[in-house]
């Protein structure tokens, strides 16, 4: 039966897995199925065409693993490849963009700072978005090239990546941005050195959880929600060498997994 089928979530590497954790705690009864392609990271430095092109061949995989759903698990690849998505599957799509509207409407200063790839922050859909507010607050951008390697990396906390934190956040710090939105998911991972960085009085703002809401909600309205009592399957795919996608998984994951070689 369909509701019996696994939810197939992805990113260009790990930093999806923020996302899949929080599904895996709302929906405890559904199978996932994860998928990293970290070979191909990272997407933010690559161009429209290519991202959609690997967006579509990892669809592709989960389609013929049966997944009842897709959740995009990756915001540079959701603004260049999500309706292209939704244009060719019929099941649900569901993907991720910045938190910039529940910043929006909690500054009080009035000032917003995004954190993100350079494709995302250059797409159409990030701008119009961005656009939307800009008679309310002022939205500052902060492309960081690097941050994402440094989590594929598992150096979480190291010298270097408290150091180009540093460079990214200062500057949106500076400007007066009281809220720090991550707009990309691996960066939920660096989320409490770049708390510990800004201090207590500016507010980062992470959408994993609302993804996860959103994913439940999707399921709900198409009857797609499992009638599994017990707990869900969780499998994980990566385009990782083994040995470090074994290592990576099983850090973020908070125990030991099997990762599948794609």
């Amino acid at each position: 039966m369909i509701n019996g089928q696994a939810i197939g979530i992805f990113d260009s590497g790990i930093g999806g897995l923020s996302i899949a954790r929080q599904i895996h705690q709302r929906l405890p009864n559904e199978h996932l199925l994860y998928v990293a392609d970290s070979i191909h990271a990272p997407y933010g430095e690559k161009s429209e065409s290519y991202i959609t092109e690997r967006a579509f061949s990892i669809s592709e995989f989960l389609i013929q693993l049966n997944v009842k759903a897709i959740v995009v698990a990756c915001n540079t690849a959701t603004v260049s490849s999500i309706k292209a998505l939704r244009a060719k599957y019929t099941i649900p799509i569901i993907g991720v963009e910045p938190g910039v509207k529940p910043a929006v409407f909690n500054t009080k200063s009035g000032i917003v700072g995004v954190l993100a790839t350079a494709q995302t922050l250059k797409s159409v859909s990030f701008n119009d978005l961005a656009k939307s507010f800009s008679s309310h607050v002022k939205i500052e951008v902060q492309p960081c090239p690097g941050l994402m390697e440094q989590v594929e990396a598992l150096s979480l906390d190291s010298d270097e990546t408290e150091a180009l934190i540093k460079k990214y956040v200062f500057p949106l710090l500076e400007k007066g941005a009281d809220h720090i939105v991550l707009g990309c998911t691996h960066y939920a991972f660096l989320a409490p050195i770049i708390k510990r960085i800004v201090g207590p009085n500016v507010e980062i703002v992470n959408t994993d959880v609302a993804v996860a809401k959103e994913a439940a909600r999707r399921l709900d309205i198409a009857s797609l929600l499992s009638t599994h009592n017990g707990q869900g399957k969780v499998e994980f795919w990566s385009s990782a060498p083994s040995s470090v996608a074994h290592r990576q998984f099983s850090l973020l994951w908070g125990e030991s997994v099997t990762v599948f070689k794609m």
